[in-house]
């Protein structure tokens, strides 16, 4: 390119672009970790299906700057240990700009920390615990944590249901679940409600009438249970065959069809928050809804809307930014601009808010969204009103 070349695009605002193209022959790779097999791969799969969903529509348009994006997909099978060796083979070998998952809480506390030791971009989907973002400044969030959503969900269930006491179900070896129960439980006291019992049990336990049989003598008005959707399925299950009537209220584990196919007729009346309205009549979310019917063959969920609305905040990132080609340097410019970054997609308005963190250290960013409440009706989730 000669000096007169350089002189009209330069005046034309068009240097810039040029030079990132140059800089960026090669595609944007950015890293999916998520739980492609085993029981989470219920979450991990649709998620996986919105991100690739978003990818082919953000291509088809242009890409970054004429760049696309590249995904690269590594199964981390909702596993602690899977998701650390995934994640230092996407961050090191393969040389993500940044990396979206793990699917489950435990896996993100797991590999969170290489995210921040590392100073690139851990940008979770699916995590509601609390805690997940103190660990750093690189760690993102778009899914509202439970301590969002819960007090709304339960504030709905006294409105509509009356009730005034709950037995309380969860697991107490599972980051998720264990945050789940913390934050019930303090929401229920925030709300006067009689905590009537509670009871725990362990990851691969597939018994849980003991528990149960124990809740039911205590006849508590709706049953809590913050857990994942298989456990949560076989709960119902066997609370039904018990004679158990209450209701049950869950987190963020519950939106799921899994857990409708599962518990069937056991999960009438279940009651759930979501940061996703299937019905919610924007154009943003009918023509999400309507593309990935049209590309999978089935209805999106709340996860799947979740992860396809995260890339395209990432990539309204990644558009205010100009790439110099330094990998360290773009990972620093992408988690400098994504603070800034607001979107309106699939889910509604999306905006980051600062997480708290603990003793005064840095930490990453959660996300400022409003939840809707369900309840499974006729084997289907209906928004509550």
């Amino acid at each position: 390119m000669n000096i007169k070349t350089s002189c009209r695009l330069l005046m034309a605002g068009l240097l810039p672009l040029f030079f990132f193209s140059l800089a960026h022959a090669a595609d944007i790779k950015i890293g999916v970790a998520e739980a492609l097999t085993g029981p989470a791969s219920q979450y991990g799969i649709p998620i996986r299906n919105g991100f690739e969903l978003a990818a082919d529509e953000i291509n088809a348009q242009g890409g970054i700057h004429g760049v696309p994006i590249q995904l690269v997909v590594e199964d981390e099978r909702g596993k602690k240990e899977e998701a650390i060796n995934v994640y230092k083979k996407l961050a090191f070998r393969d040389k993500v700009l940044m990396i979206f998952g793990p699917t489950l809480s435990n896996s993100m506390f797991a590999a969170g920390p290489i995210a921040n030791a590392a100073h690139f971009v851990a940008f979770g989907t699916s995590n509601t615990a609390t805690g997940i973002t103190d660990m750093g400044p690189y760690t993102f969030r778009s899914s509202p944590m439970e301590s969002d959503v819960v007090p709304v969900t339960l504030k709905s269930a006294i409105s509509h249901l009356h009730i005034r006491t709950a037995g309380i179900i969860y697991g107490n070896d599972d980051a998720f679940t264990k945050s789940g129960y913390d934050v019930f439980r303090k929401s229920l006291e925030d709300q006067h409600m009689v905590i009537a019992g509670t009871e725990t049990y362990s990851r691969g336990d597939v018994d849980f009438k003991p528990q149960l049989t124990k809740l039911m003598a205590l006849h508590p008005d709706a049953i809590i249970c913050p857990c994942l959707s298989e456990e949560g399925a076989n709960i119902m299950l066997q609370a039904r065959s018990l004679g158990m009537k209450q209701p049950f209220i869950g987190g963020n584990g519950f939106n799921s069809p899994q857990l409708i196919q599962n518990a069937g007729k056991a999960a009438e009346g279940t009651i759930v928050g979501s940061p996703w309205f299937s019905d919610n009549p924007s154009p943003e979310n009918q023509h999400f809804i309507s593309a990935y019917r049209k590309k999978y063959g089935t209805p999106p969920n709340q996860f799947s809307a979740q992860s396809y609305d995260a890339l395209y905040i990432v990539a309204d990132a990644l558009n205010h930014i100009a790439l110099s080609g330094n990998l360290n340097s773009d990972r620093q410019s992408l988690r400098d601009a994504l603070p800034k970054t607001t979107h309106i997609g699939a889910t509604g308005k999306f905006a980051f808010r600062p997480a708290h963190g603990q003793d005064k250290k840095p930490a990453g960013y959660d996300a400022d969204q409003l939840p809707f409440v369900y309840v499974i009706k006729n084997g289907q989730f209906v928004l509550m009103k």
